[in-house]
């Protein structure tokens, strides 16, 4: 504890240190976050109505209702429907250079309903949660851009911010469809935040992503009696994935590989007749992905040759590896150390000790959601991946993580759904949105900043480079959560 103690107490003097030395920030500062804390009780409102909804991807449309009704009343220029997806959405205030992008998500997840409270139980068995927080995000976004939009107005200060309401992170690929789209080709920065168990700033990568959904077809039979006339899809699928399982023996220790069996037959005494499977192919580099989901195809040609069924598959998305910026990073980092982290009052730390001891053996301290992390640079992807790497390695993109759930907790879990219901999540939303509004409001009145982080992406990158998308020429896959 004293350990935690003095750590916390070197964040506090180094925020004071910044605000020491530079008093026009500090105002600054000051005015965004207090847009941000007198609006808190309407963001609250607006992100628990989308908690409430929990909507799958490509299917928000009252999630995306309630941030365009709001950045619309605000005096933002809502476009709808922008990237042929009918829940995207470009909210723009402002003109001029430089343009700021900020990004906000809002779908849910399958499978994880839960009440707000320290237990399991669901609202309803097979209803979806927000077991990532996006409900959280995309308030949270627009909190932020909402605070730099009257920053702008009140200072005059030239420039464009712009909200992009981004569908679908979890599994749907939103913003590569808008990327596709040329959306991100005239902005100069985008910022973006993720809920999490920790407050952080790092410039880190991410896993690199392709999935698919692999079909085979046979022929329908009785089971017990014409068993020489079926011919199993649910062989194919069976028959790929032992391949599949093989296959990890050869192929990196950073590689990732999951599928879950969609369809798999109606009833044991019929043979069936059609079966499907659902792969997620990772890798921190995207040429690895595409090699190695060129392997999983052969296996899945294999077991249809083998099985004597037709296969076919369809490509869901395909998601580039997040590229760090550094130049951003500390940027973020800087201004998530002056907000600061998440402080539980009584009932919230009642609400955390009881959540707490469903994580078994898994060592946490709620004292730490109140720290800011070190910041550091990933230049190696490890855990997940989104939709953001793509935008990233066409814009300059920084991002912050902030402790919206309980510490020691796991993201896509009832714990995360339960606590983005509460105040808990409440709190570290807002401490995303301001930590986003003052690094906004840093970017307009830094053009060198935003120079060195171009060239930091054009480093990155490589002279040479040219955006393909690993989902090719393929539309937004609008009903892959059908």
């Amino acid at each position: 504890m004293k350990k935690k103690n003095l750590v916390l107490g070197a964040v506090f003097a180094l925020s004071a240190s910044l605000i020491a030395q530079n008093p026009e920030k500090n105002e600054r500062d000051n005015y965004l976050f207090n847009k941000i804390e007198t609006q808190g009780d309407l963001y609250s409102s607006l992100a628990l109505k989308i908690w409430d909804f929990a909507e799958l991807g490509y299917q928000e449309e009252k999630s995306t209702k309630v941030l365009q009704d709001q950045l619309s009343t605000e005096g933002f220029e809502v476009i709808a429907g922008v990237a042929e997806i009918p829940t995207a959405f470009i909210a723009e205030y402002g003109s001029g250079d430089p343009i700021i992008g900020i990004l906000a998500e809002f779908d849910a997840l399958p499978g994880l309903s839960q009440a707000a409270i320290p237990e399991k139980q669901a609202i309803d068995e097979r209803g979806a949660g927000h077991g990532c927080g996006h409900h959280l995000f995309g308030v949270g976004s627009m909190a932020a851009g909402i605070a730099i939009k009257d920053w702008l107005t009140e200072t005059g200060t030239p420039g464009t911010i712009r909200v992009y309401g981004t569908p679908a992170e979890e599994g749907g690929g939103g913003k590569v469809h808008m990327v596709k789209a040329g959306l991100f080709n005239d902005v100069d920065i985008v910022l973006h935040w993720h809920p999490s168990n920790a407050n952080s700033a790092d410039a880190a990568s991410s896993l690199a992503n392709k999935s698919a959904k692999f079909r085979f077809r046979g022929q329908a039979s009785h089971a017990a009696r014409y068993p020489d006339r079926g011919r199993s899809g649910l062989d194919g699928v069976e028959a790929m994935n032992y391949m599949v399982n093989m296959m990890r023996e050869h192929i990196s220790d950073e590689s990732r590989i999951h599928y879950v069996i969609t369809r798999g037959g109606e009833a044991p005494n019929v043979v069936p007749g059609f079966a499907e499977v659902f792969y997620y192919c990772r890798h921190p580099n995207p040429e690895i992905v595409k090699k190695n989901f060129e392997w999983i195809v052969k296996a899945a040609e294999g077991a249809a040759l083998g099985t004597e069924t037709q296969m076919d598959y369809e490509v869901i998305h395909g998601l580039f590896n997040v590229l760090p910026n550094e130049t951003l990073g500390r940027m973020m980092h800087r201004n998530l150390l002056k907000v600061g982290g998440v402080y539980y009052d009584e009932e919230e730390m009642n609400f955390a000790t009881k959540l707490a001891e469903s994580f078994g053996d898994i060592p946490y301290s709620l004292e730490s959601a109140k720290a800011v992390l070190p910041f550091k640079v990933v230049e190696r992807g490890t855990g997940g991946s989104t939709d953001v790497g793509d935008v990233s390695w066409m814009v300059p993109t920084a991002s912050v993580r902030t402790a919206t759930w309980v510490p020691g907790t796991p993201s896509h879990s009832w714990q995360a759904v339960a606590c983005g219901g509460t105040s808990i999540g409440i709190k570290g939303m807002l401490v995303a949105a301001k930590t986003i509004a003052a690094t906004a409001a840093d970017l307009f009145l830094e053009n060198e900043k935003i120079k060195s982080a171009w060239e930091e992406l054009q480093s990155r990158r490589g002279s040479d480079f040219k955006y393909e998308s690993l989902v090719g020429d393929r539309p937004p896959p609008l009903d892959y959560r059908n």
